[in-house]
């Protein structure tokens, strides 16, 4: 079995411990068999019984678990570029919406095109992100706001999943109500119970389901009934919690047990006491936050009442056109003052946690799977302070090499 050794710092990001916890081992080494981790610890105390095994040289560098982007929208119809400009000029995200802009701009493009179509661009952007140290990406429907345009994309995405490395966690996702239904409300959220989430769960489609609960989205009732649903229909349950105005999504997503509320820029301190001690994960989306010019989410409140905060990009064509991981979790530490150990464990093993994976992925432990990353830093502070278009040299997944220059043999 292979022996990743001579490494300065090595992170394995156990699921105990605080958020500031990494578990940090310095000059170690990583074994791995097939798919799993088989041992990880300082290099002086490696076992005997991998003597003769390959070893490879990291060469100094850091090592981290794979990273886990687990809110993106990665299946989308064209851009928005000029919503950028219109956001700079002092157009809110709610004027831009009103006007016809925004999701239902998306929408539009997105119907255009094809199954494959939608795939192969997908493809693209995998490709970049396995780059960057991506290893495991949650991706959700919620473009489409009809059956069959959200099936396409459902559909595209486990198309993807025989085309390329990285572990791809499907969600659907409720975005908001299309402009044939805002007068007959109801009527939507009856199809989306009664017709959209029995077809995505009899197909086996998602493993999770959204609903964006906002001004412009659904309401708590509505978002309660359709969630609601989905669990009946074997889904679990995720939310767009309180990002634009402060809705209850908090609470909600506290009282249904929902795997994360993802945003949170509005939570109050009603909702950060409900979701402590739920076991909800709270997904910070900095970049969101830089778009928009918005105030970001109280991480440090979250963390100091025990809510595990992952972090992630929310990449989509209009409030975060990025994928890059890597620049959302600087952005956690400098918006939001999270310290570079925090927003690491965010990108790792909390979530994970916030796509129940944690059993499996997320941390190099003996049994997870043998996804990590070389990184062209001494340690994690130097790493996400000294910020690059991309210091990653290797991505493993499942012990392979998919991405960055051969790692040298010792």
């Amino acid at each position: 079995m292979p022996v990743l050794t001579n490494i300065g710092q090595l992170a394995c990001c156990g699921i105990s411990g605080g958020q500031n916890d990494i578990h940090v081992f310095r000059n170690a080494a990583l074994a791995w068999e097939g798919a799993r981790v088989s041992w990880v610890g300082p290099a002086a105390e490696t076992p005997a019984r991998f003597a003769s095994d390959l070893r490879l040289d990291a060469r100094g560098r850091l090592v981290v678990p794979g990273l886990i982007d687990c809110h993106t929208h990665l299946a989308f119809g064209g851009w928005r570029a000029d919503e950028f400009e219109q956001r700079i000029s002092g157009k809110s995200y709610l004027d831009i919406a009103k006007a016809g802009g925004g999701i239902l701009r998306t929408v539009e493009a997105t119907r255009r095109m094809s199954e494959r179509e939608l795939s192969t661009r997908c493809a693209g952007f995998l490709t970049e992100m396995v780059k960057l140290g991506v290893t495991t990406v949650e991706c959700k429907s919620g473009y489409g706001l009809d059956l069959a345009t959200e099936l396409k994309l459902l559909r595209a995405y486990a198309a993807l999943r025989q085309r390329q490395p990285i572990k791809l966690v499907t969600t659907f996702l409720a975005h908001v109500v299309p402009p044939e239904f805002r007068q007959a409300r109801a009527d939507y959220v009856g199809q989306l119970r009664r017709e959209f989430i029995p077809e995505v769960a009899r197909e086996r489609l998602a493993e999770f389901c959204d609903v964006f609960v906002d001004e412009s989205a659904f309401s708590l009732e509505e978002a309660r009934s359709i969630l609601q649903a989905a669990v009946n229909s074997g889904l679990k349950p995720r939310l767009h919690a309180d990002q634009l105005t402060n809705t209850g999504a908090a609470e909600l997503a506290a009282e249904l047990g929902a795997a994360s509320a993802d945003h949170l820029e509005q939570v109050t301190e009603a909702g950060i006491a409900a979701l402590a001690g739920s076991g909800v994960v709270a997904v910070s989306l900095p970049v969101a936050t830089l778009y928009l010019g918005a105030r970001p989410m109280p991480a440090r409140r979250l963390i100091a009442a025990g809510v595990p905060v992952a972090i992630s990009t929310d990449f989509n064509p209009g409030t975060a056109p990025t994928f890059h991981l890597p620049l959302a979790m600087t952005l956690a530490c400098s918006l939001q003052r999270m310290t570079p150990a925090e927003a690491l464990k965010g990108a790792t093993i909390y979530a994970a946690k916030a796509l129940s994976r944690q059993a499996d992925r997320g941390s190099l432990e003996p049994g997870m799977a043998a996804d990590f990353v070389v990184i062209d830093a001494s340690d994690v502070n130097l790493w996400l302070y000294h910020f690059r278009p991309n210091a990653c040299l290797a991505t493993f997944i499942d012990g392979i090499q998919v991405a960055g220059s051969p790692v040298r043999v010792s």
